[in-house]
């Protein structure tokens, strides 16, 4: 039987590098692994249309949101493997906690918060980045538009994609749930980065559930299934150890891996020169 590694390492969620090729990243730092959860819809290229989609969708009459993206998601859900997988493992926590609606927030979280809605029959409430919150009281029908205390009374189910640090849930999605009069207690996610999210969410009275851990035995399963190589499984350890001590490493092994990528142009040229001037290349400043 397939786990969830299976699906995050099949549909590239998870994409672990070649050792030799580490990955930039947007801070100017290199790193042996990306997480994309939102690929777990299929693939990479179903991923970017679903985000189209939810970007037209958002621009539009955000009474029609759901409606719109709702066709989208059923039919990946009936024709995607990955997908129908992660959203049965949402609904089955989901059965097990109180709450009166689900909400979710512009844009990956939309991926994972209305199948769970329409499969449990329970009401949407939409967060977007402007603040704006619509509530659909029927997934399948218009939303209305909600502020202070519309909800009052209602508890929220928050679902996402992952949690980082949960700078998402404190800065945006807690204040709007509570904004319109309702709680939050409990929130699901694909995944944990391990970066300090749940410690934040329990600050805020709000229990997580995740079903997938960036940690190092889930590279651990992928060696065993032969869908890792054991040098990138070095890789990642070495990384998640730490993280300046390994590109470090790496670039004294690779002396022109920084002039290659400077050569390129583009955004390798800007990262690496964003290294250089951070301090992260030896013998560069």
């Amino acid at each position: 039987m397939k786990t969830i590694a299976d699906y995050l390492f099949a549909t590239n969620a998870v994409r672990v590098s070649d050792p030799e090729k580490p990955f930039w990243y947007a801070s100017g730092t290199l790193g042996p692994f990306y997480v994309n959860t939102h690929f777990l819809l299929e693939s990479e290229e179903k991923a970017n249309e679903l985000l189209a989609l939810i970007e037209q969708a958002a621009a539009g009459d955000r009474s029609d949101f759901l409606t719109t993206i709702l066709p989208f998601v059923k039919k990946q859900y009936e024709t995607s493997e990955s997908y129908k997988a992660v959203i049965d493992l949402i609904v089955e926590k989901a059965k097990e906690l109180d709450f009166d609606f689900i909400s979710g927030g512009e844009r990956r979280d939309f991926f994972f918060s209305l199948m769970p809605a329409y499969l449990l029959g329970k009401p949407h409430l939409s967060i977007f980045k402007d603040g704006e919150t619509y509530y659909s009281a029927n997934v399948e029908e218009k939303a209305v538009k909600v502020g202070e205390g519309d909800c009052t009374g209602k508890v929220s189910l928050h679902i996402a994609d992952l949690i980082t640090e949960a700078s998402s849930y404190t800065n945006a999605w807690i204040p709007s749930i509570r904004g319109v009069g309702a709680q939050i207690t409990d929130t699901i996610a694909v995944i944990d980065r391990l970066q300090g999210g749940e410690a934040n969410l329990k600050k805020e009275g709000v229990n997580m559930y995740t079903f997938a851990k960036i940690e190092l035995s889930l590279f651990d399963e992928a060696v065993e299934k032969g869908i890792l190589t054991t040098a990138q499984r070095e890789m990642v350890a070495h990384f998640m150890d730490n993280p300046i001590e390994y590109m470090k490493a790496f670039l004294i092994a690779h002396p022109d891996f920084i002039d290659e990528q400077i050569a390129l142009g583009g955004k390798p040229k800007q990262r690496a020169e964003m290294a250089i001037s951070r301090g992260y290349v030896p013998g560069r400043n």
